[in-house]
């Protein structure tokens, strides 16, 4: 958005390290593209002051910009100070003065993308690098245990008729997304091509490359089983050049991760898509052109825009699928049948 300006406000504080930290974070919001004209202001001590970063943005031609204050609850400076200073008044969050209109932002609050970095901050407080795996309690892992049965034994109960009418390993995979969703109308949503099952299992058990369209979804994997066959999960969509080439394509960033995902080699590899349309549409583009050929393809983007039809294009494909009708799915979706087919192949590793 190059016609709208973002300001980030900060406390400010005399440790250079605070001011230093949120334009880092400015310029990190800059290099994503969304935003372009980034901008940080302080309460106090430290320059510029917010009226002074409105001022700097709009002599740049911008006529809308966006106030967020980087605080991680509601305060006095975002309830009182803040809303003053901008002349808002009764809860007001638009305001118009001298040709710009300005908008306002809640603060960070509660959100699971903080959980996971305070979860990564802990982890690393108590030595671990990012690849270890922090011990499992066994009291708590045997009561998971016990929680996932019942859940599965309930699941069994609502949809049990539909689960006699498929095969074994379908009905495991089906199990696993209404367990992840708890919705049962995923029974009859799922689609799994023949043979997907089959190809899934043996280039997870080969430790064939997975590719996520996004982190929620690499982050559902069930990585210790994982790494037991050699396996890893990559996502691309934070990468310097899926920025680069979503901005200078004018294409969606999953799209350009898929795009350098394939680059990078995909072949006879997992695309483990559950957010994203646009992946889908590139992915299914790149196999009609010969230039991939990916041993399986989940495929589960959930909305009301592109999702349907891109899940129908993969349909339409040779290359085995499963995947979801209609505009139901989502991370979760994909991370459910993923792991399933991660238990089907401990399962039959096992057997043998």
């Amino acid at each position: 958005m190059y016609n709208v300006g973002l300001i980030l406000v900060g406390h400010g504080s005399r440790k250079p390290q605070h001011k230093e930290s949120l334009e880092k974070l400015a310029e990190i919001i800059r290099t994503r593209s969304i935003f372009k004209n980034v901008e940080t202001a302080f309460m106090m001590i430290n320059k510029p002051t917010i009226q002074e970063a409105v001022k700097l943005i709009a002599q740049r031609g911008v006529k809308r910009i966006v106030i967020i204050p980087v605080f991680m609850a509601a305060g006095s400076h975002t309830i009182e100070d803040i809303p003053k200073i901008l002349g808002l008044k009764n809860d007001e969050r638009i305001t118009c003065k001298e040709g710009l209109e300005i908008f306002y932002g809640d603060p960070i609050g509660p959100d699971w993308r903080i959980a996971e970095i305070i979860e990564e901050k802990a982890l690393k407080a108590l030595g671990y690098k990012s690849n270890d795996e922090p011990p499992l309690d066994s009291y708590n892992l045997s009561a998971a245990s016990n929680l996932f049965e019942m859940s599965m034994n309930r699941i069994r109960e609502i949809i049990g008729d539909f689960l006699k009418c498929v095969p074994v390993d379908h009905a495991k995979i089906i199990e696993r997304v209404v367990h992840a969703t708890a919705d049962a109308e995923f029974a009859k949503l799922i689609v799994i091509s023949d043979g997907a099952i089959e190809e899934g299992i043996s280039a997870i058990k080969s430790g064939a490359k997975v590719v996520a369209d996004v982190k929620m979804v690499k982050a559902g994997v069930n990585m210790v089983k994982l790494r037991k066959f050699g396996g890893r999960v990559e996502c691309y969509v934070d990468d310097e050049r899926a920025f680069r080439m979503a901005r200078e394509s004018g294409i969606t960033r999953t799209a350009a991760a898929m795009r350098l995902a394939i680059n990078d080699g995909l072949e006879g590899g997992i695309a483990l898509i559950g957010n994203s349309p646009t992946a889908a549409f590139e992915l299914v583009q790149a196999v009609k052109n010969g230039e991939t050929n990916p041993a399986l393809i989940i495929a589960t983007p959930v909305g009301f825009i592109g999702a349907a039809e891109a899940k129908e294009a993969v349909m339409g494909l040779a290359v085995p699928f499963i995947t979801v009708r209609g505009p139901k799915g989502g991370s979760p979706v994909a991370a459910a049948i993923f792991n399933a087919l991660l238990a089907l192949a401990e399962c039959k590793t096992t057997r043998l």
